[in-house]
């Protein structure tokens, strides 16, 4: 943990230095973040595998991130951020009070973030660990909190109509797992997508593909077998009234590959290979005194999603039995009511209920789950 932390340390305040070393920087090229979330979470009617039920669940949560950038100069920018969490838990930042810290121990820190950004009029790429890179309007399908390795690019080009404003495209490849041998033989992801805008940005659509190769059945390095996956996305989000703004999304995932000669995978699992998620809202968190409401319903099969990389919010299903503490957040069917507040500028407070189902069973019975959350969030 010292070790870790003099690094972070060396790599948020170099830039400093070179600044303080050099009078012709402009040292507001180094910008800092931070951002603090206090949680409240309750969790019921979580039937199990076998049909009993887990007890109720009360925990208090919280995460704290902190990161710098730094504007080289106008075309190459640096990037850093750190977060609380576990190492083997990328879904997960919080952490729980009370939870493993061996009588009030140290705090497990880690970097989510380091890379470099370089942008040319239409074009920018990064290279190193950053956000996932592609247009998306929910985590069902990845996490906000899992940040892959790898190369991105991106190119923009704007049109003087109203029926095409603005193409994005984007493409990248993203090393999940090194072989250390060629490429080739590593666990990666790949992602091409079509961003395209319309009617005064009313109307977006991604249709976007993501390649993965080699993936784990179970993670952390527990697998038992591995497979690919050929995941086609379409994605829409409209605006259909701006005052109050009243707008509606959908995604419809479709995973290509055929699995019926894989004979590690169950009967019953072949074929769950598709997925839909609908939602529609009201109000945007903008100003202070704003409102939000949305409700998401969410429908996805076994394989048309990767578990582990994508949220773990909506239930407590993890592979714990299986020796990884990742989420395993697919193969159901959910509702999710969300209430957030803008108390002022980067401090907001939000609820969430989450309701869900299992669709194929793993045992004798469905698993299910109840979940209410409330989150204050505070940024500076």
């Amino acid at each position: 943990m010292k070790h870790l932390l003099l690094v972070g340390l060396f790599i948020l305040l170099t830039p400093a230095y070179t600044c303080a070393q050099n009078d012709s920087l402009n040292t507001k090229k180094l910008t800092f973040t931070g951002d603090f979330r206090f949680r409240i979470e309750q969790d019921w009617n979580n039937r199990k595998q076998d049909g009993t039920y887990k007890d109720n669940r009360s925990r208090l949560r919280y995460r704290f991130r902190i990161g710098a950038n730094y504007q080289f100069n106008e075309w190459a920018e640096f990037g850093t951020r750190i977060r609380t969490g576990y190492r083997k838990k990328q879904q997960d930042p919080q952490l729980t009070l009370g939870d493993g810290f061996n009588e009030y121990g140290t705090i497990p820190i880690g970097f989510e973030k380091l890379f470099f950004k370089t942008t040319l009029k239409n074009f920018s790429a990064w290279l190193g660990k950053n956000t996932f890179p592609f247009k998306k309007q929910n985590e069902l399908f990845w996490s906000d909190h899992v940040y892959p390795d790898g190369v991105f690019v991106s190119g923009n080009f704007k049109f003087k109509s109203s029926l095409i404003e603005t193409i994005n495209i984007n493409a990248g490849h993203f090393i999940m797992n090194s072989s250390g041998k060629s490429f080739s033989e590593d666990q990666y992801f790949q992602g091409f997508q079509v961003v395209t805008s319309h009617f005064n940005n009313r109307l977006i659509i991604f249709p976007s593909f993501y390649y993965f190769k080699e993936m784990p059945n179970i993670p952390d390095g527990n697998e038992t077998f591995n497979f690919n996956y050929s995941i086609l996305h379409i994605g829409a989000q409209a605006t259909i009234i701006e005052k109050p703004n009243i707008h509606v999304g959908i995604d419809y995932y479709h995973n290509l590959e055929n699995y019926s000669p894989n004979d590690s995978i169950p009967q019953q699992f072949k074929n769950q290979k598709k997925g839909i998620v609908a939602s529609v809202g009201i109000g945007k968190l903008i100003k202070r005194g704003d409102w939000a409401f949305l409700t998401t319903f969410t429908y996805l099969e076994k394989y048309a999603i990767i578990d582990f990389l994508a949220q773990n919010d909506w239930t407590r299903w993890d592979y714990s039995s299986q020796g990884s503490p990742d989420g395993r957040l697919s193969n159901y069917k959910g509702l999710e009511l969300f209430v957030g507040y803008l108390i002022r500028k980067n401090f907001k407070i939000n609820a969430r209920f989450f309701m869900v189902e299992q669709l194929v069973p793993f045992g004798i019975s469905k698993e299910t789950g109840n979940r209410v959350r409330l989150d204050l969030d505070i940024g500076f």
